[in-house]
């Protein structure tokens, strides 16, 4: 079976990460084969709480002639559910990070539990890469 993952590499550029959890999702027959084909963006995509559910908004899956974008719920244990929800309080906020197909062929979502970066925070960032890219560079000739 072909192992799919699809990132949003965005993220760990905007937030840092504190917590991270793997989380069922919700899906039609047709969204998992859009799925499948790798057909999904994770771009500007948010989780959320309503009534004590925990939901994903703004997973672009493309399904042939039909693009959806609707809201879909994620499954998590009660106690990840609590905990998750008593941690927003602080200003932390849940992002997906990653859709995969896992061994038993089952859609996950990766979440993580992160804090949004100032701008010199990415400014940081920046420099650390193209150090790291200029080492790179460097050791390889």
């Amino acid at each position: 079976m072909m192992k799919m993952k699809i990132e949003n590499k965005k993220t760990r550029f905007e937030y840092n990460f504190l917590e991270t959890y793997e989380a069922g999702i919700v899906l039609t027959g047709m969204e998992v084969k859009g799925i499948r084909q790798g057909n999904v963006n994770l771009t500007d995509t948010y989780c959320f709480f309503k009534d004590n559910d925990l939901w994903v908004k703004n997973i672009f899956i493309s399904l042939g002639n039909d693009d959806s974008k609707r809201e879909r719920k994620l499954l998590l244990k009660k106690v990840e559910l609590k905990r998750l929800k008593s941690k927003l309080i602080n200003g932390l906020t849940i992002v997906p990070t990653k859709i995969y197909i896992n061994d038993r062929g089952f859609v996950k979502v990766e979440i993580v539990l992160a804090q949004g970066k100032k701008l010199h925070d990415k400014r940081n960032t920046i420099k650390e890469r193209d150090s790291k890219k200029d080492l790179q560079k460097w050791t390889n000739t």
